[in-house]
């Protein structure tokens, strides 16, 4: 599902906001290492660092400091902002195709079922 997701969020920032997809990863990679992920109840930096990411382009989700600093650093966190609205709608929309085709399945006793098995 992540590659899915980044190619949605690729093509979404070069359609909205021209220029190379390459010129965008940096930031989409950023924003998506920074959002909250409920299969592990944090983000994949604290995960990673075992701490909460400390950058200025963090500060407004916490309220912690109201940037009045350089515009670049304005104009990054607007993007920020940007990309985490496409990926909870890139997100939604995978969620919905998936939820199109799941079945609920129900087994009996006596059922036969074949488990996969996958060794990591």
């Amino acid at each position: 599902m992540k590659l899915l997701l980044w190619e949605d969020l690729l093509r979404i920032c070069v359609l909205e906001q021209g220029g190379t997809w390459d010129s965008h990863v940096p930031l989409i990679e950023f924003t998506y290492n920074n959002s909250y992920h409920s299969s592990i109840g944090m983000t994949l930096f604290e995960a990673l660092y075992g701490r909460r990411c400390r950058t200025p382009l963090c500060w407004f989700e916490s309220a912690e400091s109201v940037i009045l600093g350089p515009d670049i650093v304005q104009q990054t966190t607007e993007k920020v902002k940007l990309i985490q609205e496409k990926m909870k709608a890139s997100q939604s929309r995978q969620k919905s195709y998936h939820d199109k085709r799941r079945k609920d399945l129900e087994f009996q006793e006596g059922d036969h079922v074949f488990l996969r098995v996958i060794d990591n």
